[in-house]
C-alpha cells in the first residue's frame, strides 16, 4: 500500500563486473514497507553493489517492475513448514550470482538464509527485523532454535529502537549485538499528487467540502486492527456527522470489516477504497492520517503522511513513538482503545493550532530523521565491514 515512485535506471551491468553482490532475501515483493525499502536499496545502490533479490513466496508488483528494469528477481517457491529444498535453491541462486552477503528481511527469510548458509558454511548473513508481533513464538524449542540462529548471524539490525529492544527482550540477545538503522524515505521522489487530486478523490467518493476526512492506508489484516477504528467512528458520528474514514488496502479481514460497517450502520461514514496506486492523491484529499495497528516497526506510511503535510493520529505501538511525539508531531493513543481514539480524532479536528503544529513538526521529523540517504549510508557501512571481515 505504499506510494512507490520509480526513476528511470539503466539496466544492471553484466555479472562479470567487479561490484560486490548483495542478495536480498524477502517473503514477497508486493506493495508494502519492507518491499519498498528493498526496491529502493536495489535501485539506489546499483552504482556500488550489484543487488539481486530472492523472493520466497510471491514476486508481486514491485518484483515484476524490478525485473522489467533488468534487475534479477528469483522466485524460490517456498513450501509451508521447514522447506530445506527452498534453502538449497537459495544457496544455488546465491552461488550462481556470486553473492558476497545474504541480506534477509524479516524472520522467515532470515531462517531460510541461515539454512542455506549451512550448505556452504561461509557466506555471511545480515538480518534486518522490520517489526514483528512477538507473541508468535509458541514453544521453548522454537525459541531455542531462534536464539541459536540469531547468535550465529553475522550482523543484526532493528529498524528502530523499539524493534531493537524487542529482539533483545524476546530472543535473549546480548545488548551489543543489535544495531539500529532507521527506515528511510526519499522525500524528493515521493509520489506527488496529481493536478486537482483533492477535488477528484473527494468527487470519486462523494465527499463534500466540509467533510473531515481521515485516510487509513494499511493491509486489511488483524495486526492493523481496523475494528478499533470502526468502533471509534461509531462513537464519533453523532457529534461529528461530517466525519469520513477512507480505508485504502485489501486483505483477509475485508469480510469482517464489511460486516462491522453493516452492523454499526457506518456505510455513510466508512469508505473502502481497495488497493490503490494513488496514495499521494488520497493523502492530498484527506485532513488526517489514521493508524490503529497493534504491532509496527517504523511504518513508511506515517513518514509519507508527515512528508505530505497530513497530521497523524496513531496507536503508540512499536517504533511509532520514535516517529510521532504526542501533541508535538501527532496524537498517540493506546492500541485497542476506541474511546481514546475517538477523542484524539475529535481533538485533531477541532483544534486548529494543534493540527498546524503537528503538520509543521511532522514535516520536520520526516525530513531530518527518516532520510533515505542516511539509511543507505548506514547499510553501505555495514556491507563494507562485513566484506572486510570476510576477506580477513
Amino acid at each position: 500500500m505504499m506510494q512507490v515512485s520509480y526513476k528511470q535506471v539503466q539496466k544492471p551491468s553484466a555479472p562479470s563486473d567487479t561490484r560486490p553482490v548483495i542478495a536480498h532475501v524477502i517473503h514477497a515483493m508486493g506493495v508494502g514497507g519492507a518491499e519498498v525499502l528493498v526496491d529502493q536499496m536495489v535501485r539506489r545502490l546499483d552504482s556500488e553493489y550489484r543487488c539481486v533479490v530472492a523472493v520466497l513466496d510471491d514476486i508481486g508488483l514491485i518484483g515484476h517492475r524490478l525485473r522489467a528494469d533488468g534487475f534479477i528477481v528469483e522466485h524460490l517457491n517456498r513450501q509451508p513448514g521447514i522447506d530445506r529444498a527452498c534453502a538449497k535453491r537459495l544457496c544455488e541462486f546465491a552461488d550462481r550470482q556470486g553473492a558476497s552477503i545474504l541480506h534477509a528481511h524479516q524472520y522467515t527469510p532470515f531462517f531460510q538464509a541461515m539454512l542455506s548458509r549451512g550448505l556452504t558454511g561461509s557466506r555471511p548473513v545480515l538480518f534486518t527485523e522490520h517489526g514483528r508481533h512477538f507473541p508468535d513464538l509458541p514453544s521453548r524449542k522454537r525459541m531455542a532454535v531462534n536464539r541459536m540462529l540469531l547468535r550465529r548471524c553475522d550482523r543484526l539490525v532493528g529498524c528502530g529502537q523499539a524493534v531493537r529492544q524487542a529482539l533483545i527482550d524476546n530472543e535473549g540477545l546480548p545488548d551489543g549485538r543489535v544495531e539500529v538503522v532507521y527506515n528511510g524515505v526519499d522525500l524528493t521522489e515521493l509520489g506527488q499528487p496529481s493536478s486537482g487530486a483533492r477535488k477528484r478523490i473527494r468527487s470519486e467518493f462523494s465527499l463534500v467540502d466540509n467533510d473531515f476526512v481521515a485516510v487509513q492506508v494499511a493491509r486489511l489484516n488483524a495486526l492493523k486492527d481496523h475494528q478499533t477504528a470502526l468502533r471509534a467512528v461509531h462513537r464519533l458520528i453523532e457529534a461529528m456527522p461530517n466525519f469520513k474514514l477512507l480505508i485504502a488496502g485489501d486483505g483477509e479481514e475485508r469480510g469482517a470489516i464489511e460486516a462491522t460497517i453493516h452492523d454499526l450502520k457506518l456505510g455513510n461514514h466508512v469508505l473502502l477504497a481497495g488497493t490503490r496506486k494513488d496514495v499521494a492523491d488520497l493523502l492530498a484529499a484527506s485532513d488526517m492520517f489514521l493508524m490503529t495497528s497493534i504491532s509496527e516497526g517504523i511504518p513508511l506510511t506515517i513518514i509519507e503522511a508527515m512528508a505530505a503535510g497530513v497530521p497523524v493520529v496513531s496507536t503508540d505501538v512499536g517504533g511509532i513513538p520514535e516517529m510521532v511525539t504526542h501533541e508535538h508531531s501527532g496524537l498517540l493513543t493506546r492500541a485497542g482503545d476506541d474511546q481514546a481514539l475517538a477523542a484524539a480524532i475529535s481533538r485533531m479536528q477541532k483544534d486548529d493550532a494543534l493540527r498546524e503544529n503537528c503538520i509543521r513538526n511532522g514535516l520536520q521529523v520526516a525530513q531530518q530523521k527518516f532520510s533515505l540517504d542516511t539509511m543507505l549510508n548506514d547499510y553501505k557501512q555495514i556491507y563494507s565491514e562485513m566484506l572486510s571481515a570476510r576477506k580477513s
